[in-house]
């Protein structure tokens, strides 16, 4: 197993290698026992692998140094979680293209933390929408719920922050690298949340932020969660895209309503036509979960 792992490792460092090209080469190869024994052309042609990309990843498995770059990892006290290991968790196992490799930082027993709630919204929030979210997370959070959402500025940041005050337990999933915090602003609450809950990325930790990454990180943010709730959101946002998320993965959501004549509360108004549960207070949420089971 643990040649295994190092190989899938070493696969997900490559260049050119997706997530459609490592169930490819595994659709084959399931132990990827052939890899560093085929020539370029062999890689093409044994997995199926379109050509542009196999020049980049045939040099990356016979450069990388894995001893030094699992060495890396250690010192910045980073674990690597494959989908194959038991502490993977299994509610991520469910969605339909789960990552093939989870970083983490910090207290991976969190992955499996059965009362777990997203919280997302804008980056800009009004400071009505700031009153609504401390007025929803604190009782959510003293009932022993783990907050999880992604970082950024704004109802992000906030929901992390309001959790760790009252005592609660945090996830946050990164839309880059461990190695490039965005925002940059955030790198100081990243090192605490990665010191004393969990920080969560898919990407290897030299993954720079690319802009298409934020909104496929968010599936994970839905995807660890019971129920996703939404505070304020434009009607186009990475909010709303994880609502979304949600809703295709099966999973509950919840809107705080807002003035009409607030762009801010759009999202979660439209969200609200469409079926998500209104929010006024905490209670709301809870009493939909009150007949739950919470064992791990």
């Amino acid at each position: 197993m643990e040649a295994f792992r190092e190989r899938l490792l070493h696969l997900h460092h490559c260049r050119g290698v997706g997530w459609k090209t490592i169930q490819k080469i595994l659709s084959v190869d399931a132990k990827l026992e052939k890899l560093y024994q085929l020539s370029e052309q062999e890689l093409i042609s044994h997995y199926s692998l379109q050509k542009k990309y196999v020049s980049l990843l045939y040099q990356d498995l016979h450069t990388i140094s894995m001893p030094l770059l699992i060495q890396e990892y250690r010192e910045k006290q980073i674990i690597p979680i494959t989908f194959f290991e038991n502490e993977y968790p299994p509610t991520l196992r469910q969605l339909f293209d789960p990552p093939w490799v989870l970083y983490c930082k910090g207290n991976i027993a969190l992955l499996h933390y059965p009362k777990a709630l997203a919280v997302v919204g804008t980056r800009e929030p009004t400071k009505g929408g700031q009153r609504s979210l401390e007025k929803i997370v604190r009782p959510i959070v003293e009932d022993r719920w783990l907050i999880v959402s992604g970082l950024a500025k704004g109802i992000d940041t906030m929901a992390h922050r309001l959790t760790m005050n009252y005592g609660g337990k945090t996830i946050a999933i990164l839309g880059s690298g461990f190695d490039y915090i965005y925002p940059s602003v955030n790198e100081r609450l990243a090192d605490e949340i990665g010191r004393y809950h969990l920080l969560l990325s898919e990407y290897p930790a030299k993954t720079k932020p690319n802009k298409w990454q934020f909104p496929e990180r968010n599936r994970l943010i839905s995807g660890l969660s019971k129920g996703t709730v939404v505070v304020e959101a434009k009607e186009r946002s990475g909010a709303l895209i994880t609502a979304d998320q949600a809703l295709e993965q099966g999973k509950d959501v919840f809107a705080v309503p807002g003035p009409i004549y607030e762009q801010m509360s759009l999202g979660p108004n439209r969200l609200i036509q469409q079926g998500a549960k209104l929010i006024v207070e905490a209670k709301d949420i809870l009493e939909e979960y009150e007949n739950e089971s919470w064992e791990n």
